[in-house]
């Protein structure tokens, strides 16, 4: 019978943190190349207006695009201070360069102060 099996692809991994800050005033962060990583984890800072952050990915750091899943959904994670968000990888296999935007593409959601994000970003296995 043995152990059930797991899927390591992963599971194990060396993360790398990169900071992010959306500007008081601004609903929308500089892009982030991600350089061949990919997002696994955001830890939200400790103030946050708004309850949801949803992307803008991009090829060449020029041409931004919302991001939406297979089937039409705008990606929305739900968010509130102080939370660490895990992300399946999956979600964001193969953007290069990554914006984060406060609120919705249709309803954003500019903060009332500066705002640091810490992005936790793995090495696809």
């Amino acid at each position: 019978m043995g152990r059930p099996r797991v899927d390591l692809e992963y599971a194990a991994f060396y993360p790398e943190v990169r900071s992010v800050t959306l500007s008081s005033g601004s609903s929308l962060s500089p892009g982030i190349d991600l350089d061949g990583l990919t997002l696994v984890g955001i830890l939200m800072p400790s103030t946050w207006d708004g309850t949801a952050i949803t992307f803008q990915a991009s090829i060449n750091g020029t041409a931004w695009f919302d991001l939406y899943d297979a089937a039409g959904n705008e990606v929305i994670l739900s968010v509130a201070p102080s939370w660490y968000i895990q992300i399946d990888p999956r979600r964001f296999a193969g953007i290069r360069y990554l914006r984060i935007r406060s609120g919705t593409s249709s309803s954003p959601v500019n903060q009332t102060a500066s705002r640091v994000l810490q992005l936790i970003l793995a090495a696809p296995r």
